[in-house]
């Protein structure tokens, strides 16, 4: 069972080229920072929002201009910490579908190569064929995959940045 579904992945990954190599390292890499998010918000976001506003509310005034400039810090700092690696799992799903073009230019190459060097043979051709379909098929996936992780965490990192802003009161 286990063996079939590695030999399934190894002809998949043999048949789509080089380029789905990178495809799943970008993939993996995209998911692990993803699961990093939500691990931060479920385990660790707590802690950072309550001694962000342990340090506001233990400010003996709240209502200068030099107040208003420590809280501004304080709510940049925080909106740091909850982004974390919100923009490099964004890079990650633009680079998806663009390695995935990649792999189509490469695999039309091959059908090029095996059209100039044995003719019009169709089974030449076909390896080149799907070395150019399958990496795009797996370069939109995964992108798509990621698009809607990315809209879930940009929809969560928006509403703790407000709640953050709204706890971080001018009240004395």
């Amino acid at each position: 069972m286990i063996g079939d579904i590695y030999l399934a992945i190894q002809i998949f990954m043999e048949r789509g080229g080089d380029v789905l190599w990178f495809i799943a390292a970008i993939t993996f890499l995209m998911w692990a920072l993803i699961f990093e998010r939500i691990w931060y918000f479920f385990r660790e976001h707590q802690g950072v929002v309550g001694e962000t506003v342990q340090i506001w509310e233990g400010r003996p005034e709240r209502r200068s201009w030099s107040a208003q400039q420590i809280r501004d810090a304080l709510i940049s700092e925080s909106s740091e910490r909850i982004l974390g690696s919100l923009p490099l799992i964004q890079t990650c799903v633009a680079l998806c579908p663009l390695l995935g073009l990649l792999g189509t230019v490469t695999g039309m190459i091959s059908v090029f190569d095996a059209m100039a060097t044995q003719g019009g043979n169709a089974r030449s051709m076909a390896a080149g064929v799907s070395m150019a379909t399958i990496p795009t098929m797996a370069g939109m996936i995964a992108s798509l995959s990621g698009l809607l992780a990315v809209a879930f965490l940009r929809r969560r990192v928006g509403h703790e940045i407000e709640s953050i802003q709204d706890r971080l009161t001018f009240d004395n």
